[in-house]
């Protein structure tokens, strides 16, 4: 007969496997209540890892890394190493995305030691892309690259299709910032043909808002927008805060390129609130940024000016490399300088040419 914390769990993966999110956390959080009442700990680690995975797609870090570390707490109790690794992870991908990289890398190295002791190769092709990203954000883009790509052939070798999916975004979006337009979209391109076959509405999404960057580095405006608002109708629907802001900002960008500020400045606001809620500080320098850019467009120089130094300072603050090199670009642009040598410093194909700056 199944128990009550089983029938809760089942209904909890599959509303997670539907991409129904909100709906799978309050399942996860009646099962993690019962498991706890019998004092069930392999049922308790199970839902701590789910609700922090689920959480994570949510947008609520600071939930999913208390979820992930309650569970390398009961992992080591029960002696269970692989979990204890999948958990710090988790935990390094939570810390990721609120800007802190350093600490991720830390657990990504702990997790990393235990898959090679295990000889754990999914383990590995998940660790490998997740410290991918990290080095994104923290602007190693070569290292960066070099990660995801070690993580697309061992997900590859291991016939791992969602895995393979999700490395094909990861290199889309740090060749973008590389400057490798072309690349870029032939990797999400290939994403969202792998998602589509698998049904998978997150990654469908991920890799719209990765193909309608790519097209709006490319000047394909309307192509972008069109991938953009494919992209924002599934995340809204999932219920996943992050990546939509993202994409507001994205079309933010696509309308300041075509001179259309004042719609440009209304998604940078929009996002610009959901980022400074979900505490994301890359994401608030973007927008910073691109207010930046329309105060400058429309005359008020000394506003330009006040927005472009606030995203330097943040991030120096957050060791941003990348983000950094972009207001500083901006500000020497203000000034009267047109240099673009701090790309050419991070191994990045990207040249300024003027505000609108096309920001990958």
């Amino acid at each position: 007969m199944t128990s009550k914390q089983d029938t809760y769990l089942f209904k909890a993966e599959e509303l997670k496997n539907r991409t129904k999110y909100n709906d799978a956390l309050l399942f996860f959080m009646k099962a993690k209540k019962a498991y706890k009442a019998d004092a069930d700990m392999e049922g308790m680690m199970h839902c701590l890892m789910s609700i922090g995975d689920t959480c994570r797609m949510l947008g609520k870090f600071r939930l999913a890394a208390e979820n992930y570390s309650g569970a390398i707490k009961l992992c080591r109790k029960i002696k269970d190493r692989i979990t204890e690794a999948d958990a710090s992870v988790g935990l390094g991908l939570s810390m990721r995305a609120t800007g802190d990289w350093k600490e991720a890398m830390t657990f990504f190295s702990k997790a990393k030691k235990i898959y090679i002791d295990k000889k754990d190769d999914e383990g590995m092709a998940f660790v490998l892309w997740a410290e991918g990203g990290a080095l994104r954000v923290k602007g190693d883009i070569p290292d960066a690259i070099e990660s995801l790509k070690k993580s697309l052939k061992l997900f590859r070798s291991l016939g791992h299709k969602s895995g393979i999916g999700y490395s094909l975004c990861g290199l889309g979006g740090t060749s973008r910032v590389a400057g490798l337009f072309k690349d870029s979209l032939k990797y999400y391109t290939a994403a969202n043909k792998l998602f589509s076959e698998l049904k998978d509405n997150f990654g469908i999404a991920y890799s719209h808002c990765g193909i309608g960057n790519a097209l709006r580095m490319k000047t394909d405006y309307a192509g972008a927008r069109r991938h953009f608002k494919k992209a924002t109708v599934l995340y809204k629907k999932i219920g996943d805060i992050v990546s939509y802001s993202y994409t507001l900002w994205s079309l933010g960008k696509t309308h300041t390129m075509l001179g259309r500020l004042d719609k440009a400045m209304n998604y940078f606001e929009q996002s610009y609130g959901f980022f400074k809620k979900t505490k994301d500080p890359r994401g608030i320098i973007y927008c910073k940024l691109g207010i930046g850019e329309i105060e400058f467009l429309k005359g008020k120089k000394n506003l330009a000016q006040r927005y472009f130094k606030s995203a330097t300072r943040d991030s120096l603050a957050n060791k941003f490399s990348v983000e950094g090199c972009h207001a500083q670009t901006l500000l020497s642009f203000m000034y009267g300088k047109k240099d673009g040598r701090c790309y050419n410093k991070l191994g990045l194909r990207l040249k300024f040419q003027g505000i609108p700056f096309n920001i990958p």
